[in-house]
Parts: structure tokens; C-alpha cells; sequence
């Protein structure tokens, strides 16, 4: 223990001795005989357990002491606050140095008022609600037992819960929760369980019953939450379905017995270990005394906190008296009498300056102000072997459950309940989305720290079996079993020799596995599959328009327009009334024209294909039919040429190197492939008999460099674009392609499987998980946590939009072959009609025998004259007039019809 923290106390108070003792020296109330300091207790205690406590107290710290203490016991009567001041009196005329109080509170209260106004140091062991700046308390303040609650509440993750209290002055617990939480804390109901004051909170309980609330905080006395918890079992409260965390000190004070195969979760604190030095000692100092017996649960006592903090203030007065000297003196309690006890407040005050570390049942003693600060909680839960710590709270530290392992014994299983065990669960972080470590500015411990599909499986099932649990990462090596050496390795190794229960990620069910480990049914189905980069898009091809129709189409379309062209031309010169009469005016001919020319039909077969038209019309009945027979058949082309042109422009077909195992296998356009180095994968193409996983698994064991240690690795080369395929869980696979938009899954799965949680073999609580999970699976649970992992958590948008959703824009690269026809039919006519007006102009050269080059360059003014829009046919300047066939028009040249028709008599 410290030295004194405030040295100038010692030279106040030697000066206040000598001031004192001249004042005091001819009083009646000197100073006993005796080198000895007096304490006075005022019980309540019906048991002796108190006056037990504090005699032991004194016997051990006087071995200590130079100047001994000695105690002065008084009985009085629970609430009996006359008898009690009367005891006081006695007390102060005895000269009592320091008086311990009562249990009664009201009468605790009045003892410190009167013990104040003679400055008696008082000391009361129990939990006060006020500020007593005169009286010593070394029980925790509210605020600290609230925080304490705040942080074990938060390690379950509750988002709501019942906040039941016995009395108005335990709603002080609940206003510190409140700041703690803020406005964004759970959903608190709060109840008052002891309504009536007469001790029956039954009617309570059953409004507990019928809420949909079953986790509960209990706030109160030692008698009244044991009482509570009697009476919860009675209404049916007390089961698998609730958790209690009680906010009693003195939980391991209670009667257990009952309740530790209830399957319900009761967690509480308490200030010390029944294992601690000086709790055996005082307990075997009860048995000898008081012949009490050795509680029946582990981690039970019957040393109550008032025992406790009485043995521990002893130790502070013995402390204190160490450092700073001390007579008491006789006092008169007395109004009419106005004298204190000297050094009193300078006693009490020093023995709140005093900082102890051992000697004590409660642990460090250490205040700040009045209230007392440093001190620890050990968290303890029922179970079925009797209270167990699972953590250690300290102010200002992050608290988080550290259940010790459980050592399970097969033979000595009852019922097969999980309630309160402790498992340890294997993951692996760096498998998403089973697990992986959160995010967060801050630092996070325990299992607050992990995240995924199966942590969340996990915590249903504890939630639902009301087993604990602790993650710890396994690694990437899963595990494996050699039936040669009879070893395993991995997780199947930590699981094996006992320092797992458990293991749940992407663990495949195999024979091999199961040869030495349990596994539960499968919570997933799955199957291997191929992971490959997305087909990439062909380039356009140059005449992508004609690709709604296939070359047999076009070629008959073509061997269509030529008949039917022919057709026209045939039936037309067939037909009587398709020759006309070329000059309407002469009723009686010398001859006929006939429309139907093979130009005019080809013409005009094709103004109907391209739905354009002619000045073609046709008269007779046999070229009407045809007709409309063409124009039928070419509004079906054009429409179904239509209705295919937008899809074949706008939705391109990925091309992909590899669409199946076989071409994987083949090493299709040189991709190459793996698979993780270890695992159920690579297990599959180990064992294989088929040939073509045979073929595939020597490819992989002849080019090591190609398997990975884990699945990301894989995705990674794959997304580096390499040619390269990752062989993986098409589960694996489906998590990948929502979030990774370039890749995506080739082919079928190459096996059917599960993935299961990997347990201890032949365990006994094996049959409870299977069937936990298929509640969970009818429940429709796990497809939710499936959904929530696979396409809600981190999913982006690939996802959202699919390469064939619809139709894209369509680019130039879409449409350049409509162009190019364009451009060569515009060229080819240019062309066309250049060379005809070169003849036109040679044959007009030649008939007036005129040079072809004066000629040409004449034609080639007229043609670039745009201004002019006539053009004159005799003209002087004419070249055309100065020959010697001037007189000839331009009329004279015959044309191609012209030339054509018969000469007239």
C-alpha cells in the first residue's frame, strides 16, 4: 500500500492534537485507559455474520498494529432508529474512535446525522443514492454499477430490453444508462417490479411474459431481486427464451440451485473471488464461529458485500492509524453539549486519501472526492457447473467477454442443453463475405471485431441454443486429413486436439474431413465452377446489316427479284392489254409500245422491294396478280428484315475463348488455369476418375506456379486479364461477380456439395445444431443472411445491370456498311453517267464532224454552267454551226428507243 498522499494532513493534525488536549484536558470525557482505539458497530444482522466479520477484521489487522483496535458490538432491531441512537450514545460515552452503521438505511441516516454533528467518522457498507460527503463509504457509486451495465448490454448487442427496479432510488442507475446512451441507445421499457410493496411481483412478471421483450436488467436490493428471480421461475419466465443481467452485488450470495438447469442466461458482477486469501479465511472463520457450511455451487459465496466492505474498512482504520495518530475520546451525545471528537473529520478525511492495493476483499481502495474509484467487476454467468467469470470490468477500459474454454466431459452430458457454454468458433478473415475484420475508425476487440455470413450464422444459433461463443482466426488453411500418417492439418487439426469446438467458412463436407471430425447439414449448396474474365464484345462487322437475314435468304431473295423481274417482263409482252398506244391522239396506230421492258420490270420490282414505287402501273389482270403477290411477299421481307436489323445492330454477342470444362481442359486460345493449393477444390481433381479432370489436374500439378493459397489470389490474377481461369465455389463465384463487373462464371457446376460447421466427432450437441439450422433454414433465415452477404453488403452495381438488358446506341462502327454501299453506288453512277456522256458527246462530235475535243470542252461549259438551267440548241458561237452538217438539231441524234423502232413508209 502507498505512503501517505497528503503529508501536510500529518502537520495539521499534530497541531490539532495539542490544541485539543489543552482544551479538553479538564473535561469530563477524557481519554480511556489504555493504548487502544475503539470501533463502535451497530448492527442489524440477525445472523452474527456482521459482528463475525468485524471482530475478524480487528484480530487480523492488529497483528499489523502497534496500537490495537478493539470492537464494540451493539444488536438492535432492523428499522429501529430510536434503539439505535440509543446504542450510539453508549458508544460515544465508551469513546469510540469510528462507528460502523446499520443495514436499515433510514436508520443508517440518522446515525450519520448524529455521528456528523460530533465528527465520529461513520461508515455504512451499502450502496447510497446521496451524496454523503461526512460519511465513508467504500461501496461503488450508481454511475460506476450503470457503466458497468451500459458495457455488458452493449456486449450483447441488444437493441432493446426491460429495465425493472425495485424503488424510486435505483431509477438513479437508469438516468447515468441514459446519458451513456443518448438519443441513439436501444429501446428500454421500464418497469417497477415491487409495485405494491408487499413483495409479490407476479403481476409484473406475467406483463413481461405476454411483451415481446425477453431480455431483462434487474436493479434492486439483495432480498428483493432474489425474490425476483424466485418468483420469475414460478411465473415461467425463467427458461432459454431470457437473459437476465442483474445489477446486484451480491448475486453470488443467492440460491442458484434452482435455476442453473433452467436454460435461461443470468449474468451479473460482482467485487471479489470466493477464491481469494482473505474470503477463505474469514469463511473459515464462520464455520468455526457459527458453524455455517461450504455453498454447494462453484463460484458461490455467502460472504455478502456488507461483510466484505466491513472487513475492508477495518483495514482502511488500521491503515489510516498507521500514518496519522488518533485518540478518541469520550463524548456526551447530547444537544446541550457542544463537544466533538478530536481528529475525527481529519481521520476521516485521511482515510480517503489513502490508496490500498492488497490486504482487501474488494480489491484496490482508492477515492476520488468522496466516492470510490480503481476498483474491478468480475462478470460472472450461471452455468450448469455454478457461476463462472467471463470477463473483468475496469473503469475506463473496453470490457469484452473472455469465457474460459470449456472442457467438455461426453460421459457426464444430462440433457444435451447448450445454455451458458462457451465455444470456440474458427474463421477465416480473409474469406469474404463468411468473415472478415469491420471497419472502423475505432479499435475493436473480441468479437466485435468480425463480420459475415458466418458470424451472423453463428449468432442465430446462439441466440436460438443460448450458447456463447469467442472468434478466433484459423487461417486460410482449412484442413485436411493424411490416412497415411494419420495426422491432419489446419483447422481440422486445432478442432481435433481440443483447442476449437468449432469452425464454420466455406468448409467443404468431405469424406476425407469427416473421417475425424463431425459436420453439421449443410447450410449452403454448391458445386464447383470455372471463373473468367466476361466475354468481350466482337467488333462490328462491316456489313452487320445484312445479318438479319442469312446468305441462303439473301441469295433466294435475289433468285426472287430476278423471276419475278423476268415474270413481268414475260407476261407483259403475253398480255394484249399491256400494249399501248404511244400517241393517244392517233386513234389508229401504226404500232404499240409495251411498258413492260426488261429495264422498266426490273425497275419496277425493285421500287416494290425497297417499298418505294414507280410510274410503272400495271393493267392487265395476270401483271396485277403478280404484283400484288410481289408486293406482298417483299412487305413480309421488309418487315421481318426490320424487326431482326435493330436487334442485330444494337446487341452484340460476347465472344469468349472458353464455355465449358472441355475447353479449359484443351487450353482453348492458350488459357491457362487452378485452383486454390489446398482444399476440398483441389481435393476433387486429386481423386477424380474422369478423364478430363484427370487431364486437368496434371496440368495443375505440372505448373504449381498456377495454384493459389486463397480464393482471392485467384480473383486477382483473373481480374489481371492474363488468360488465366480460377476454378472456385460457384457460391464463391456468385459473391465475386456482383461486386468484380469484368467477371463472370463459365459453364456448369463440376460437382454438387455443401458447406457445413466442422465440430468435434461424435459430438453430443451435434443433433441440437441440425436441427437449430433447419429451423433457420424453414424460417427462411439463412436465405436472408445469404442475400444480405452476397447482394446488399458491398454489392455495386453489377448487380443492377447486365450486359443484356437492352439494346445500346448504335455507333458508326454499327452502320459503316450501309455507308459503303451508299458511297460505291453514288460512285459507280457518277461513273456510269460520265462514260455515257462521253459517248453521247463522241457520237454528237462524230455526226457533225467536229473534233471530240472541241466538243467536249463546249458539253463540259454547258455541264458547269449552274447558273443556267436552259440550254440552247442552234447557236452561232456553236462549235455545232460551223460544220458543214450545221443544219442537223440536236433532234437528229437518234436515241436508245429511238433507234429501236421501225421506219416509217
Amino acid at each position: 500500500m502507498n505512503a501517505m498522499r497528503f503529508p501536510w494532513l500529518v502537520v495539521i493534525s499534530l497541531c490539532l492534537n495539542k490544541v485539543q488536549a489543552q482544551f479538553y484536558g479538564d473535561s469530563t470525557y477524557g481519554s480511556p485507559g489504555g493504548q487502544s482505539i475503539r470501533l463502535g458497530l451497530i448492527t442489524d444482522d440477525a445472523t452474527d455474520r456482521i459482528r463475525q466479520t468485524f471482530e475478524h477484521a480487528i484480530s487480523v489487522v492488529n497483528s499489523e498494529l502497534g496500537v490495537p483496535l478493539v470492537g464494540e458490538t451493539e444488536q438492535v432491531a432492523y428499522g429501529n432508529s430510536v434503539q439505535a441512537f440509543a446504542q450510539l450514545c453508549r458508544l460515544m460515552q465508551s469513546g469510540v474512535g469510528a462507528v460502523f452503521g446499520p443495514a436499515a438505511k433510514h436508520t443508517a441516516a440518522h446515525l450519520l446525522n448524529a455521528c456528523d454533528s460530533k465528527d465520529i467518522p461513520f461508515i455504512y457498507p451499502h450502496l447510497s443514492f446521496g451524496a454523503h460527503p461526512d460519511g465513508f463509504n467504500l461501496h461503488p457509486s450508481p454511475e460506476d454499477i450503470a457503466h458497468a451495465l451500459y458495457d455488458i448490454v452493449n456486449q450483447f448487442e441488444w437493441s432493446r430490453f426491460i429495465f425493472c427496479y425495485e424503488s424510486a432510488e435505483y431509477l438513479n442507475i437508469l438516468d447515468h444508462l441514459m446519458t451513456m446512451y443518448g438519443i441513439k441507445g436501444p429501446v428500454i421499457k421500464v418497469m417497477r417490479y415491487d409495485l405494491n410493496l408487499n413483495g409479490n411481483y407476479k403481476s409484473v412478471l406475467r406483463r413481461i411474459r405476454k411483451s415481446e421483450d425477453s431480455r431483462i436488467v434487474v436493479v434492486g436490493s439483495t432480498e428483493g431481486v432474489a425474490e425476483l428471480l424466485r418468483q420469475a421461475q414460478q411465473v415461467g419466465i425463467m427458461n432459454e427464451d431470457y437473459t437476465y443481467v442483474i445489477g446486484n452485488l451480491d448475486l453470488h450470495t443467492f440460491e442458484l440451485e434452482e435455476y442453473k438447469y433452467s436454460e435461461a442466461n443470468i449474468t451479473g458482477i460482482r467485487m471479489f473471488s470466493p477464491d481469494q486469501e482473505e474470503v477463505r479465511d474469514l469463511v473459515e472463520k464462520l464455520q468455526q464461529e457459527l458453524g455455517e457450511g461450504q455453498p454447494l455451487n462453484t463460484g458461490s459465496s455467502y460472504i455478502t458485500m456488507s461483510m466484505a466492505l466491513t472487513y475492508d474498512a477495518v483495514r482502511v482504520i488500521a491503515e489510516t492509524t498507521k500514518h496519522l495518530p488518533y485518540q478518541p475520546q469520550m463524548l456526551n451525545c447530547s444537544e446541550r453539549h457542544d463537544n466533538v471528537q478530536p481528529d475525527g473529520s481529519t481521520f476521516r478525511n485521511y482515510m480517503r486519501s489513502l490508496e490500498i492495493k492488497d490486504k482487501t476483499i474488494t480489491g484496490r481502495i482508492y477515492f476520488e472526492g468522496n466516492v470510490r474509484k480503481g476498483f474491478s467487476f468480475d462478470v460472472i454467468e450461471l452455468q450448469p457447473s455454478g457461476l463462472v467469470k467471463v470477463g473483468t470490468w475496469e473503469e475506463g477500459k473496453d470490457f469484452e467477454f473472455e469465457r474460459p474454454p470449456q472442457v467438455v466431459n461426453f460421459n457426464d452430458i444430462d440433457d444435451g442443453s447448450l445454455v451458458n457454454k462457451t465455444f470456440k468458433v474458427l474463421i477465416s478473415v480473409a474469406t469474404k463475405p463468411y468473415a472478415s475484420l469491420v471497419e472502423s475508425t475505432y479499435t475493436l476487440t473480441g468479437n466485435n471485431q468480425y463480420q459475415g455470413y458466418g458470424v451472423d450464422l453463428i449468432k442465430e444459433l446462439a441466440d436460438k441454443l443460448g450458447f456463447n461463443f469467442t472468434f478466433h482466426d484459423g487461417g486460410n488453411d482449412y484442413g485436411s486429413f493424411n490416412k497415411t500418417t494419420n495426422s491432419t492439418t489446419g483447422m481440422l487439426k486445432e478442432i481435433v486436439e481440443g483447442r476449437a469446438d468449432l469452425a464454420i467458412t466455406d468448409l467443404t463436407i468431405t469424406a476425407e474431413r469427416e473421417e475425424v471430425i463431425d459436420f453439421s447439414i449443410p447450410f449452403m449448396n454448391l458445386g464447383i465452377a470455372i471463373l473468367y474474365v466476361k466475354p468481350q464484345k466482337a467488333p462490328p462487322a462491316l456489313f452487320s446489316f445484312m445479318d438479319p437475314f442469312s446468305s441462303e435468304v439473301w441469295l433466294y431473295l435475289g433468285i426472287a427479284y430476278v423471276g419475278v423481274s423476268l415474270c413481268f417482263f414475260i407476261i407483259g409482252r403475253l398480255s394484249p392489254i399491256e400494249w399501248d398506244n404511244p400517241y393517244p391522239c392517233i386513234e389508229e396506230p401504226e404500232e404499240l409500245e409495251n411498258q413492260f421492258t426488261i429495264n422498266n420490270s426490273l425497275w419496277f420490282t425493285t421500287g416494290a422491294l425497297l417499298q418505294q414505287g414507280s410510274e410503272i402501273a400495271p393493267k392487265a389482270l395476270s401483271t396485277r396478280t403478280i404484283s400484288a403477290i410481289w408486293w406482298f411477299f417483299t412487305l413480309i421481307m421488309v418487315s421481318s428484315y426490320t424487326a431482326n436489323l435493330a436487334a442485330f445492330l444494337t446487341i452484340e454477342n460476347p465472344l469468349s475463348p472458353i464455355n465449358s470444362v472441355e475447353d479449359l481442359a484443351e487450353n482453348k486460345d492458350d488459357v491457362q488455369y487452378g485452383a486454390k493449393r489446398t482444399g476440398s477444390t483441389r481435393n476433387f481433381f486429386l481423386t477424380s476418375e474422369d478423364p478430363i479432370y484427370m487431364k486437368m489436374n496434371e496440368y495443375m500439378m505440372s505448373h504449381p506456379e498456377m495454384l493459389m493459397d486463397n480464393n482471392q489470389d485467384g480473383v486477382d490474377k483473373v481480374k489481371a486479364g492474363t488468360k488465366y481461369a480460377f476454378l472456385m465455389e460457384s457460391t464463391s463465384i456468385e459473391f465475386t461477380e456482383v461486386r468484380e463487373c469484368n467477371l463472370t462464371k463459365v459453364g456448369d457446376a463440376l460437382d454438387e456439395k455443401g458447406y457445413g460447421i466442422a465440430m468435434v466427432k461424435n459430438w453430443p450437441y451435434r443433433d441440437k445444431f441440425n436441427n437449430a439450422l433447419l429451423e433457420l433454414q424453414e424460417q427462411g433465415v439463412l436465405a436472408r443472411l445469404k442475400n444480405k452477404w452476397w447482394h446488399e453488403v458491398g454489392a455495386g452495381v453489377c448487380s443492377k445491370k447486365r450486359d443484356n438488358d437492352g439494346p445500346s446506341e448504335l455507333g458508326v462502327d454499327n452502320l459503316s456498311g450501309i455507308y459503303v454501299v451508299l458511297v460505291l453506288g453514288s460512285f459507280f453512277s457518277t461513273v456510269v453517267s460520265i462514260l455515257y456522256w462521253c459517248y453521247f458527246v463522241f457520237r454528237k462530235a462524230k455526226l457533225y464532224e467536229v473534233p471530240f475535243c472541241d466538243a467536249l470542252a463546249e458539253e463540259f461549259k454547258i455541264v458547269i454552267s449552274f447558273s443556267e438551267n436552259e440550254r440552247a440548241l442552234k447557236s452561232a458561237q456553236s462549235v455545232y454551226s460551223r460544220s458543214r452538217n450545221s443544219s442537223q438539231s440536236i433532234e437528229s441524234l437518234k436515241t436508245d428507243s429511238e433507234e429501236n423502232m421501225p421506219d416509217k413508209d
